[in-house]
């Protein structure tokens, strides 16, 4: 039974799918970083590498799969598949440890290096499952299943599941000790076991959105149909978003590699999780309601005070280092970024073409993903380059995050605003015409 063109469990499968995705994707976004910097003393430049690479990965596997997609009319077997191979590839990560790797690999290579390599090759394999499954034919899937009647409050839901997601992981992390090896294989082999029992879940669970409206095209064309000129011209408020969208995401990425470390290395925050539960909980809230606000208010009225938030919370993070200033910091960083998040992702699923959902989702994942996964933490890098340096108990160091990974986030930010001026005025010029 379907309710207002919806079909049957969306709620339940989006809110399922998109939180377990989410899972997946913060323990790849915030807890790799932390595995090859505990584990195998990665530097700034090797986290950088990772992240980019992942970058590149999820960008080609989105353009690939999202046109496929299209052209087959099959988005389900995209998602439930995608999410089976994904949680057998992010259990593969427990095999990735110095006693496994060591015998396998010639005396004059690093272990420490091999690893670091072989978690940056098996991310990216991994990113390709994921891809193909959440950001290509769930996303796409989610375009197909909503409307311009609720699709601010579906995007809210999505939006909202990044920090839920953090939630879910700093609570479980809690139970583990993060410097100890073993705590890791448990931490994969739990989390690949989850993202494949939804999969299968998936089956009973989703239902199909798309017909086979584009078996007749030509998929290679299909796959750089997003480039052409033409379609740059008819869809500027689209391809505006997207541009903006690409330097809100560098913000996001100049800091969020590092926000994990710099919490416990640098603030010595051991307990970090309990501080930080509060403020997701009160901005997964915030972001669950911001989705209405844009349904009711529009683009520009709902985006200016996701900025302002985002950018009072840079400045307190980079002003203080007490422990009630960092939770208001985090908190007003964590409502910016997902209310931001929410507002930029339903402009553009509002103005994605019909029945071009998975042609375009390869495009919004270069302005979400590709351009500030590069650029995001090279930025973060350089502010890191002479970063203090700490000596572990084993006689190696570690780099030190600091405080101006926040203030070179809030420069990109000003940077957004100069964007946003031409964006602005287009939008209120279209919806004028539209009356």
């Amino acid at each position: 039974m379907k309710k207002s063109g919806r079909p049957a469990n969306f709620w339940p499968a989006l809110v399922i799918f998109s939180l377990v995705g989410q899972i997946a994707w913060v323990v790849e976004n915030m807890y790799f970083n932390v595995f090859i910097y505990k584990m195998f003393k990665a530097d700034a430049s090797q986290i950088s590498t990772m992240v980019a690479a992942s970058a590149v990965a999820a960008t080609l596997t989105t353009i690939l799969i999202g046109a496929l997609s299209d052209k087959i009319g099959k988005r389900k077997l995209f998602i439930c598949g995608g999410y089976i191979l994904w949680g057998i590839s992010i259990a593969g990560f427990a095999l990735i440890r110095t006693d496994i790797v060591a015998p396998l690999i010639p005396a004059t290579v690093s272990v420490s290096t091999a690893c670091i390599s072989m978690v940056i090759i098996l991310d990216c394999i991994m990113t390709f499952f994921g891809s193909s499954a959440n950001d290509a034919c769930f996303n796409a899937w989610l375009t197909d299943a909503t409307d311009e009647s609720c699709r601010g409050a579906a995007e809210g839901v999505n939006a909202m599941m990044p920090l839920m997601a953090i939630l879910v992981v700093f609570g479980g992390f809690m139970a583990f000790n993060l410097d100890l090896v073993e705590s890791w294989t448990a931490i994969f082999l739990i989390i690949g076991a989850v993202v494949f029992v939804i999969g299968i879940l998936g089956i009973f669970l989703i239902k199909e959105t798309t017909s086979k409206s584009a078996e007749n095209q030509n998929y290679f064309r299909n796959i750089i149909y997003g480039f052409y000129p033409s379609v740059i011209k008819q869809n500027r408020v689209l391809y505006g978003t997207l541009l903006a969208f690409a330097v809100f995401g560098i913000s996001i990425q100049v800091f969020m590699p590092y926000l994990i470390l710099y919490y416990n290395v640098s603030l010595q925050m051991d307990n970090y999780v309990l501080i930080m539960a509060p403020a997701i909980i009160i901005a997964a809230a915030v972001t669950a309601l911001y989705g209405r606000f844009y349904d009711k208010s529009g683009f520009t009225a709902s985006l200016i005070p996701a900025l302002v938030s985002l950018c009072l919370g840079y400045i307190i993070l980079f002003l203080f280092k007490n422990t009630a200033m960092v939770f208001i910091g985090s908190l007003l960083m964590m409502c910016g970024y997902l209310s931001g998040s929410a507002v930029f992702g339903a402009m553009v699923r509002d103005h994605t073409p019909l029945g071009k959902a998975g042609m375009f989702q390869g495009l919004r994942i270069v302005g979400q993903v590709l351009i500030p996964g590069i650029i995001g933490p090279i930025i973060g890098a350089a502010v890191l380059k002479n970063a203090e340096l700490i000596h572990n108990n084993d006689g190696t160091t570690s780099f030190k995050p600091n405080e101006n990974i926040f203030i070179a986030a809030l420069a990109v930010i000003i940077v957004l605003a100069v964007i946003l001026i031409p964006l602005f005025l287009s939008v209120r010029k279209k919806e004028h015409t539209n009356e």
